[in-house]
């Protein structure tokens, strides 16, 4: 996943990401709402991700955690404020 653009924003406290993926629109739709498949993507392979809950709509949070090296986790979460599925 080449990153092509990185923004944050400390006033909305908001980080967006844009990338280009070499597959069709409907496969990364396909890894982003599958917590399963999401997880063997999110975060570098000494970072594994565990996603604990995901409902990709509108309103909803999903919490994951990411595991590091030494065994140490740490927590994060994204509020989901729109969802255009393809």
């Amino acid at each position: 996943m080449p990153v092509t653009d990185v923004r944050h924003d400390s006033d909305t406290l908001t980080l967006t990401i844009t990338a280009e993926f070499a597959a069709p629109v409907a496969r990364i739709w396909q890894v982003y709402a599958d917590p399963r498949q999401l997880e063997k993507i999110w975060g570098p392979p000494t970072f594994p991700a565990t996603v604990v809950d995901h409902d990709l709509k509108p309103g909803t949070r999903t919490t994951y955690f990411m595991t590091g090296p030494d065994g140490e986790k740490y927590a994060g979460y994204w509020d989901i404020t729109a969802v255009d599925e393809p």
